[in-house]
């Protein structure tokens, strides 16, 4: 720990800096490639690693800077093929990511996390009951792809085929270092994988939505709407107090405007809640407004919560209203639900 805080984490530095960084050591432009290279289009998490690099030079490095990268720390594995990964972090915080495996579809997702902990209090969220410590570092968001994608290949033969931001803490509260992960983890220097792979879920930050549409982002965007009037979503995510339904409709009108980027509703459905043929035409109303699509998602129970899960007959109801009125619907089933790995439930539990 001690040596973590002395150094540098060498990953914090851009390519130009790494280029200023080996002209002090009187070492080539290229080595600085070179080494920018190791760290974020082959995920290496040492300098032992590159190997061409002397031995010398590694050695410098060595004694000047480190690389924070994320450990495993626990495994599970689900009666579904679903994989949850605790990892622990260089300060010993811990954070969890969920592998979800579609081999039929050949789809392979990781779920990530961008903060240590959530300050969002979702009613019905396990993460909202964590104090937020911190947002993760772009390097520490990069990590979990690598290592899923290790796990994916190692356990299904195939590597991911999509990533989403729907883990632990608000990926726009994390704002910078969410968009600088995206960028190693999409740009040709990077791993490479295309952007339109990516979705980006928020609880609904009306400024940042915008804020993403004027920074031009290729990814996919989620809200996480849950109810679609404004009395019941204050009831279960506070947010919604100063992003009201309004606003949030103004801000996902401009993004998509400005992007054409795709825009998902993610629906839970609690029982004599938010599941009623009532609830679904203001929610027909709400998908009227640009392309949407929405993603029922079954609830799964966390502990001391009041909420129940939907029937599977209200949840059929519900969608065939949706999709009766020409709304793209899909229902999600739960993945996950027998290791704490299901939406909703990430919370480092033991």
């Amino acid at each position: 720990m001690i040596e973590t805080q002395t150094k540098r984490d060498i990953r914090k530095s851009s390519l130009e800096e790494l280029i200023e960084i080996f002209k002090e050591l009187n070492e080539p432009k290229f080595r600085a490639k070179q080494v920018y290279e190791w760290l974020w289009k082959k995920g290496a998490r040492s300098f032992e690693e590159m190997t061409n690099l002397s031995k010398k030079l590694r050695a410098i490095l060595q004694e000047q800077f480190v690389i924070n990268a994320i450990e495993m720390d626990k495994v599970q594995k689900s009666l579904d093929g679903t994989i949850k990964t605790r990892f622990r972090l260089h300060d010993g915080h811990l954070i969890e990511s969920v592998l979800i495996p579609v081999p039929a579809d050949k789809r392979f997702t990781v779920c990530v996390s961008s903060q240590v902990g959530c300050s969002l209090t979702c009613k019905f969220c396990a993460t909202g009951r964590m104090k937020r410590l911190r947002n993760l570092d772009p390097g520490e968001i990069y990590d979990q792809v690598v290592m899923v994608n290790k796990q994916a290949e190692e356990h299904f033969n195939h590597p991911l085929t999509n990533i989403v931001y729907m883990g632990m803490g608000e990926p726009l509260l994390a704002y910078k270092n969410v968009l600088e992960s995206v960028e190693k983890i999409t740009s040709p220097e990077g791993l490479g994988m295309s952007p339109r792979r990516i979705t980006v879920s928020t609880a609904g930050i009306a400024k940042m939505i915008k804020k993403l549409a004027d920074d031009g982002v290729r990814f996919n965007l989620a809200l996480s709407l849950h109810a679609a009037d404004d009395s019941k979503r204050n009831e279960i995510m506070p947010i919604n107090e100063q992003n009201n339904l309004e606003v949030l409709m103004d801000s996902l009108i401009y993004f998509h405007q400005n992007t054409n980027n795709k825009i998902s509703y993610e629906y839970i459905t609690f029982q004599d809640f938010n599941d009623s043929i009532e609830d679904a035409k203001n929610l027909v109303r709400l998908c009227k407004k640009f392309p949407v699509k929405v993603n029922i998602i079954e609830y799964n129970p966390i502990d001391g919560a009041a909420f129940k899960k939907s029937t599977e007959h209200r949840i059929d109801d519900f969608a065939r209203y949706l999709n009766d009125n020409r709304v793209t619907v899909t229902v999600r089933r739960s993945r996950g639900k027998d290791i704490d790995a299901a939406c909703g439930q990430l919370a480092n539990k033991e």
